[in-house]
């Protein structure tokens, strides 16, 4: 992985995506990781380049691209926060989907951004939701609206 760009970047903007970076490089299966604004936008991800690379022919990511899995965990965070407003389940705190040749781990971070983050199918579910929830804890408290700005120009800028 490419370590993205942070120079100018300020000790809080800095310290998520050296997080976000740990998150992939450390935990066998992961292949990529992003974090979504309530709004949708990505934030963060482990692909700067929006470009993942392929190896022996097979894409690392959905459809190749870091975008598409931002929208898929926007995606699923609507569909099950509907369902558990339907439901009167209360909050979602994280979603599974297992597929044949990958899973997708959601979890909720602060006012509505959620984390991403794609895998290998034999992963270890339980090692990945504990490293997620590290990083949900890590992260939450100084996702304030400021950083998300910031985090936001920054992708933009990336493009």
């Amino acid at each position: 992985m490419t370590a993205p760009s942070t120079f100018g970047l300020s000790t809080e903007a800095r310290n998520l995506h050296w997080l976000l970076s740990n998150l992939v490089e450390e935990v066998p299966g992961v292949h990529s990781v992003t974090v979504v604004s309530s709004d949708g936008l990505m934030l963060l991800s482990s692909d700067p380049g929006h470009q993942v690379a392929q190896v022996a022919g097979r894409q690392d990511g959905p459809r190749g691209s870091s975008a598409d899995l931002a929208t898929i965990v926007s995606g699923i965070g609507s569909l099950t926060i509907g369902a558990a407003k339907l439901m009167d389940g209360g909050g979602v705190k994280q979603t599974m989907v297992a597929m044949d040749e990958g899973s997708v781990f959601v979890m909720s971070i602060s006012d509505g951004s959620l984390l991403g983050v794609h895998a290998t199918p034999d992963c270890d579910m339980s090692v990945i939701a504990y490293h997620m929830a590290l990083f949900v804890g890590r992260a939450g408290h100084v996702l304030t609206p400021e950083l998300r700005s910031e985090l936001r120009k920054s992708m933009e800028s990336a493009q």
